[in-house]
């Protein structure tokens, strides 16, 4: 990774084609992304890409995701005739021309991707491909005692009393935080923690400027065409 902010396309390009798709995950290449962000639940042995923990905003099926078969799942139109896809999918689709960002949802998600990023790794990924990330800290702490190698993000929301003191207690790579709570004091205290900060979801041009001069280095944006006419003009 660079000192450039790197465009990360969250959920692959979520403004612009049904999020999680790899439709979405397509258009996010076509605009040369950096990383590529996607949400991963494992469902019958197999990990499903889909942010919700319920169906109804994003498919047109109903009830929850964990109660639900991947057959079931696999039947769904999750929006432009597009079907959930699996992470190996989305590997594939991908083929190494951007990082990938996973975010664990649900149980038993960390044993699982940690298992097909070594699986990954023998198909000519690096390690340095990869982020795995999370609200729940405990499945990255799983992640680090699996794999110490995988590269972690720890997901905020809020901005915590000791800023970025629980990604380093994590010995993650990053530290991903809300763009309503960053500030120029948590950018520093993750930097000097040797973090890097990436931001979630920024969308429109002033924003983007705006965590620039915070100093960040990534953004995740559901426009990554937006973020790539920015990063051009701010050459």
């Amino acid at each position: 990774m660079s000192n450039k902010i790197l465009n990360i396309g969250h959920r692959g390009a979520a403004g612009l084609a049904p999020e999680n798709t790899l439709k979405s995950v397509q258009r996010a290449l076509d605009y040369g992304v950096d990383w590529i962000e996607v949400d991963v639940y494992h469902i019958d042995g197999e990990l499903l890409v889909i942010h919700d923990d319920r169906l109804e905003r994003t498919t047109n099926g109903s009830g929850y995701v964990l109660e639900k078969s991947f057959t079931y799942l696999r039947s769904l139109d999750a929006g432009d005739g597009e079907q959930i896809p699996t992470l190996q999918e989305v590997l594939t689709l991908v083929d190494r021309r951007a990082g990938i960002n996973i975010e664990l949802k649900g149980p038993d998600t960390a044993e699982a991707v940690a298992a097909l990023i070594h699986d990954a790794r023998r198909e000519g990924w690096q390690n340095s491909q990869f982020l795995v990330s999370s609200f729940n800290h405990h499945s990255l702490q799983h992640i680090k005692e699996i794999d110490p190698d995988i590269p972690r993000g720890v997901l905020l929301y809020a901005l915590p009393l000791d800023y970025a003191a629980a990604a380093s207690e994590l010995t993650a790579f990053s530290v991903n935080m809300g763009m309503s709570f960053i500030t120029k004091a948590f950018v520093e205290d993750a930097h000097k923690r040797q973090l890097k900060v990436f931001v979630y979801t920024v969308n429109e041009a002033e924003d983007f400027a705006r965590m620039a001069a915070l100093g960040v280095d990534g953004i995740f944006t559901d426009y990554p065409d937006r973020l790539q006419k920015f990063l051009r003009n701010s050459e």
